[in-house]
């Protein structure tokens, strides 16, 4: 049996602390443990404050990394602990590629984005892992027929593993409302990943990841973000107040 991971509290919200995220997700994966990734950001973690049904997935969710800089900040100052950003991207991209090592017939689902995009970002995984099974993709944008025609697809297919790209809290609501209809997969909410694997958009130079700037890039390039990127000074005020009192 897979060990838990240390978790600690960031505003009533969990994060795991570990080494090998990746490692130990396959391990659950050989072990047919079903886990709901979350990818904690500072920004989630004020959608949280306010959205009680997100706050309870968030909590409920066997595996929390530390995905943004404010995260991070808050483990290594207030928390004083030893931690690494890992963004969910990155995550998701050490796993698909360590599959074909460890569990070469594990079934990668992926769904989420524009049409068009969740096929493109697949296809972009087949060139980079030829051996790697994808058992499907899936537009996040669709009909309620075809969500349930969605549903009825996984349940047959029972993919291993299932990326979901479709935004903050969407992704975590739908994971948590569907999650039993393949109760032994990992699923994790990768948020505009598959736009980066598609070619669609670009990430940020690695420097401004590693100085935890990356935030910055994305405003860049999508300026109308800058209403979004005012849950950055919010979350370090009430982490300093949370912490204090």
């Amino acid at each position: 049996m897979s060990i838990p991971p240390k978790a600690f509290s960031i505003l009533g919200l969990p994060v795991h602390l570990m080494t090998n995220y990746s490692g130990w997700l396959l391990e659950r994966l050989q072990q047919k443990i079903g886990t709901h990734v979350v990818t904690l950001n500072a920004e989630m973690a004020m959608q949280a404050e306010r959205n009680t049904s997100l706050a309870q997935v968030i909590q409920d969710a066997e595996l929390v990394i530390p995905d943004g800089a404010g995260v991070v900040l808050y483990v290594r100052w207030l928390l004083l602990q030893k931690v690494q950003r890992t963004p969910g991207i990155e995550l998701a991209e050490k796993l698909l590629q360590e599959l074909g090592h460890r569990e070469p017939n594990a079934k990668v689902f992926f769904y989420g984005g524009k049409p068009g995009v969740a096929a493109k970002a697949a296809e972009y995984w087949l060139s980079q892992i030829p051996s790697l099974v994808v058992a499907g993709t899936y537009s996040g944008f669709h009909s309620q027929q075809e969500e349930e025609q969605l549903r009825q697809t996984l349940t047959q297919l029972q993919p291993q593993i299932i990326l979901v790209g479709l935004g903050v809290p969407r992704q975590e609501l739908w994971i948590a409302q569907n999650r039993h209809l393949c109760p032994h997969a990992i699923w994790i909410g990768v948020g505009g990943s598959f736009d980066i694997w598609s070619g669609i958009k670009r990430r940020a130079p690695a420097w401004l990841g590693n100085n935890n700037l990356e935030w910055l890039y994305r405003l860049y390039q999508e300026p109308w973000r800058w209403r979004r990127m005012l849950a950055l000074p919010e979350f370090a005020l009430k982490a300093l107040v949370y912490h204090v009192f």
